[in-house]
């Protein structure tokens, strides 16, 4: 259930080629780092390559953390990634990313402080979160805003997401999931910069001599020398023997991550004297389609969508936090529920469209034929819309405590969804320090060695919230990319 075949990753790099983000690897990207030969034997002989900044890994931690170290001065940056295409589990990124203080909210007259910001992270984290490395995650999102404008990939849609106190989810502007513009985008900023990317390299090792890393090897045989390595490879969401190790009770889950969400980074950096916190916080999402692992956008909720169970009611609020949400679904019969929404939240949402194409969603004129399609109590779905929506246009008082995200579901057509838990985000991994230096077990940095991204613990506590991962990605990759440059012109 949880395997991927080799017809599974091909249909992954099928459809990411669809998208537009399939990447293939010309000789000529090794221009500028270029391999030091040996004059004996052929080509195929491992080669050695000196660089400044090495990067594992190119998903957006990776490609932000690679822009900004060669536009921090560092001079030959490559990036390995093991996978064909680039992008990794960011591809899938759909709601997008919060920040606080933005330009973006204060031209829209939404009201926010990095302060609230701080406290919804913390507060959704289960109060578990590293304070420092939260608030240098929530005092740098505006910045990071502003440095993705600038390269052209704008966020300018704000949404709402569950267990934040204000519309901060940043999104492009016609409301489109965020990762099929931030990869390509990216991409695109990396080929001009001059960055090498490497694809289809799996990095297997970490070199480290002494007390410093050094480099990295690869399972070509490969080495790549560098003062700075920033490992950026993700969470190990779609490694069930990591998951049975640290949440067996997860094992039956579908996933949402990508089949190279491995964790690899984490194991070679532990290897490397790393000490890995908070293995056993690993989230669920509860809207995802069960038979695809295809993830239901946070947005719909967001923008107004409801669950109901098989009877046709809701039973929860559903702008709360990802656990609490999926705890409630576990407690439904069958273990399941539905996205319901109307057509106003379908035209604010554009992946709604792709869920209406990958068969994803049930569509109906009224909600009594939504019930019949769906094999529901016509009169109890009715009802509860009717009760919801009375929330919505009179202020009335929720049952469930519902105040965030209500609009009226009015609009026909009525779509619906059918959505269960799946793991979709691991908030433990490499420890690290608002530096991105990666740390020993004695809060010490290994020197040379950074990370970001999901493939770190600490930032997210016990749960994250929907919109900080893009968020961490861009500020700490960033961070590593700065942090790796300072390292490697000193």
């Amino acid at each position: 259930m949880h395997e991927f075949s080799e017809m599974d990753r091909r249909s992954f790099i099928q459809g990411l080629a669809a998208l537009g983000v399939l990447s293939v690897t010309p000789a000529s990207l090794l221009a500028g780092c270029q391999p030091q030969k040996s004059e004996v034997g052929a080509e195929r002989l491992p080669q050695v390559q000196s660089c400044d900044v090495v990067i594992i890994g190119a998903g957006g931690t990776g490609m932000a953390a690679a822009l900004t170290a060669k536009a921090e001065g560092a001079a030959k940056v490559i990036i390995l990634e093991k996978e064909n295409t680039v992008g990794g589990n960011t591809n899938f990124s759909s709601s997008g990313m919060n920040a606080s203080e933005t330009r973006f909210q204060a031209e829209q007259g939404i009201e926010d402080s990095n302060q609230l910001f701080v406290e919804d992270t913390y507060i959704g984290g289960k109060e578990r979160g590293d304070m420092a490395l939260i608030e240098h995650l929530c005092d740098n999102s505006a910045e990071a805003i502003d440095w993705l404008d600038s390269i052209g990939i704008r966020l300018d849609n704000i949404s709402q997401t569950a267990g934040t106190s204000v519309k901060r989810c940043h999104r492009p502007t016609d409301g489109s999931a965020v990762g099929k513009t931030l990869v390509p985008g990216l991409e695109k900023n990396v080929g001009q910069a001059g960055i090498d990317l490497l694809l289809g390299e799996n990095v297997t090792r970490i070199i480290k001599e002494g007390d410093k890393v050094t480099g990295v090897q690869t399972a070509s045989g490969n080495t790549y020398t560098a003062p700075a390595v920033i490992v950026a490879t993700g969470g190990f969401g779609a490694n069930f023997e990591m998951i049975k190790q640290y949440r067996p009770d997860l094992a039956d889950f579908v996933t949402t991550n990508m089949p190279g969400t491995q964790g690899d980074g984490m194991r070679m950096a532990a290897a490397a004297g790393a000490e890995l916190i908070d293995m056993d916080q690993i989230q669920t999402h509860p809207t995802v389609d069960q038979e695809h692992g295809s993830l239901i956008a946070e947005a719909i909720r967001g923008g107004g969508g409801i669950l109901v169970n098989s009877e046709g009611r809701r039973f929860v609020d559903e702008m709360k936090t990802r656990d609490v949400v999926s705890a409630a679904e576990l407690e439904q019969p069958g273990k399941y529920a539905y996205v319901l929404y109307d057509q106003q939240v379908w035209d604010k949402n554009k992946d709604a469209a792709n869920y209406d194409k990958q068969g994803l969603s049930v569509k109906a004129d009224s909600l009594e034929e939504l019930a019949s399609k769906l094999k529901l109590d016509a009169a109890a779905l009715s009802a509860t819309v009717a009760a919801y929506n009375e929330v919505s246009l009179s202020g009335a008082s929720d049952e469930f405590g519902r105040t965030q995200g209500l609009a009226a579901l009015t609009s026909a057509p009525y779509y619906a969804c059918k959505v269960a838990p799946g793991i979709h985000h691991c908030m433990g991994g490499i420890r690290i320090n608002i530096d991105n230096q990666a740390l020993d077990a004695d809060g010490q940095p290994i020197a040379g060695l950074f990370a970001a991204g999901e493939t770190t613990g600490g930032i997210h506590g016990a749960n994250r919230l929907g919109g900080n991962a893009v968020c961490d990605i861009m500020v700490n990759g960033r961070q590593a990319g700065r942090s790796a440059a300072k390292l490697a012109k000193g």
